[in-house]
């Protein structure tokens, strides 16, 4: 089972497993403006099952849950702004349908894997870099704090239930399928709009800030590793991959859409608040015990995601 499987990671992963030979469900309660969207799951449509549930109803979940050998649960909100502004829809979204999960698991599917994705955004402002997991925990936003409670339920759940559960620190994940019609869910995805439609892509702050980025590729395949390899029952991982400045991103796209232009400008107010400056991390710890690896580079990975939504505009771009 797949929750949020018709959002960005989540469509992904559904179509690698699709394609492994599984036997896919796939959970999305398709609330407005968090990403999900039936495209994403064309290639598949016919080979999955199809739930729209929302996990913040326990018998639902308990009714998605039965049955699953692997749990790979994504659902949830990633807007860092929309937290700010809606905490306590962040809250249900984030914290009440994740404990929904994991009880509907304890009831009624004690044996399913468990794999929850986690973010980088619950470190807060580093204090070094790489960031690993021994870094402390201080988030800087109401999403971070609601991500890192969820975190800390699954592993918890594992030590005091016996289930088995595992979380991965995502970072700026991108690729095909991801929502980029407005800027809610990432810079990446809406520099990626911008560069489409032949706009500017602002870079707040100047655009030196540095950044790790993970292809969605290699963010599933951790995913599956995560899922099948014991060693990774009740840890709690990070994830990287290349990394680079917002600037040399943006100069990456431009090269790819020619017709888009860079402009530096000051931060706005509430977005300066919740930026962390230079972020990078080691995921060294998960790379030892598994042996996984990114491989995508980031200029490689924006060709395959401009190609994907040049091929596929009237699905993810509108014009204002």
């Amino acid at each position: 089972m797949v929750t949020g499987g018709a959002g960005f990671i989540g469509s992904n992963l559904v179509v690698r497993l699709v394609g492994e030979g599984a036997v896919v469900r796939v959970v999305d309660a398709m609330l407005p403006l968090l990403g999900g969207n039936p495209f994403n799951l064309a290639p598949v449509k016919d080979d999955i099952e199809l739930r729209q549930v929302d996990l913040r109803d326990l018998s639902a979940a308990q009714s998605a849950v039965e049955g699953m050998e692997y749990i790979f649960n994504l659902a949830g909100n990633v807007s860092h702004l929309d937290s700010m502004q809606e905490p306590l829809t962040d809250l249900t979204i984030n914290v009440n349908a994740q404990v929904n999960t994991l009880e509907a698991c304890r009831a009624k599917n004690r044996d399913a894997m468990i794999v929850y994705t986690s973010t980088r955004q619950l470190y807060g402002v580093p204090q070094y870099l790489p960031v690993d997991e021994r870094h402390p925990v201080s988030p800087i936003d109401v999403n971070g704090i609601n991500k890192l409670a969820a975190e800390h339920y699954h592993t918890l759940y594992a030590r005091v239930y016996d289930m088995k559960t595992c979380s991965l620190r995502l970072t700026n994940t991108y690729g095909p399928r991801q929502l980029i019609r407005h800027a809610r869910q990432g810079f990446i995805g809406w520099f990626v709009n911008r560069a489409l439609l032949g706009e500017k892509i602002q870079l707040f702050g100047g655009g030196g800030q540095k950044r790790d980025f993970t292809f969605v590729d290699d963010a599933v395949e951790a995913m599956l590793v995560a899922a099948t390899n014991p060693v990774c029952r009740g840890e709690v991982y990070n994830l990287n991959g290349e990394r680079l400045s917002l600037e040399e991103v943006a100069r990456i796209l431009l090269a790819l859409c020619p017709k888009a232009s860079v402009e530096k400008v000051p931060f706005p107010p509430e977005k300066k608040k919740i930026d962390i400056g230079d972020y990078f991390g080691s995921a060294g710890k998960f790379i030892e015990a598994t042996g996984w690896g990114a491989h995508v580079t980031v200029a490689d990975g924006l060709a395959k995601m401009v190609e994907y939504y040049r091929a596929n505009q009237s699905h993810y771009l509108e014009k204002p």
